[in-house]
């Protein structure tokens, strides 16, 4: 079996469960697009489209506050700022052997839930693993926006609400293994939750915006764990292998 192939194999196993994740969050977003008087079509497009759920809820606002399309770009902007330092950490991961144009290609699917298990991955990342991992996760994010928009108004509100917190645990799966093997990992993981409660409550920083905020922490928080927990050449190099 060819490399490219058994790479995109495990990249579809770990795309599944983000998939599922992804399906029962993208429900509220499809009644919030149906809300905004978009269609099923139309909200299906953007999913597929953004693959960004702050930057979706922040287009449907938008749209429905009869936002310019200026505005709605400088948005969109703001927003999804952080997938800039999501791109720039995974292209580094990315193994030195495959074309440059592969960087351009794995932009398109990176989210919070597939960067996250991308740089979990040992070692280099075959860029396939990342195409494997889109392949099942997008097709659950449109197709419960699509879901939402047609079916989402008839369901019971404790259905809805239970799947809206869907993500969060998914999250934590994402996290917890990580944390349970190394005690760095779960003190970065700890401080991070602790400062970002922190900067939703103070003065100035609880007024900028969820992207704006994830950005700030972001640099503070890996920059400290890098100065204080670096990574030897020898790993660097071991990982190269």
């Amino acid at each position: 079996m060819k490399e490219s192939k058994i790479w995109f194999i495990r990249g579809m196993k770990a795309g599944i469960p983000i998939g599922l994740g992804y399906f029962a969050v993208a429900f509220t977003l499809g009644i919030a697009a149906r809300g905004a008087g978009l269609t099923a079509l139309q909200s299906g497009f953007m999913s597929a489209a953004m693959l960004a759920s702050a930057g979706e809820f922040a287009a449907i606002n938008a749209i429905a506050s009869g936002a310019g399309y200026m505005e709605m770009a400088v948005t969109e902007l703001v927003v999804n700022l952080r997938y800039l330092l999501m791109s720039g950490a995974l292209s580094q991961k990315v193994r030195r052997d495959k074309p440059f144009i592969h960087r351009f290609l794995m932009a398109y699917g990176v989210t919070d839930e597939i960067f996250a298990v991308s740089m979990g991955v040992e070692g280099k990342l075959h860029p396939f693993y990342l195409y494997g991992a889109v392949s099942t996760a997008a097709p659950g994010w449109v197709a419960g926006t699509v879901m939402g928009v047609l079916l989402g108004m008839i369901m019971p509100h404790r259905v809805m609400s239970a799947m809206s917190v869907a993500l969060y645990g998914m999250f934590l799966a994402v996290v917890i293994p990580p944390s349970k093997s190394s005690k760095i990992i779960a003190g970065v993981v700890g401080i991070s939750m602790a400062a970002s409660a922190v900067f939703a409550y103070l003065p100035v920083a609880g007024a900028l915006s969820d992207g704006v905020r994830i950005i700030i922490l972001t640099v503070l928080v890996s920059g400290m764990a890098a100065l204080l927990f670096p990574v030897g050449g020898k790993e660097e190099k071991k990982n190269e292998a």
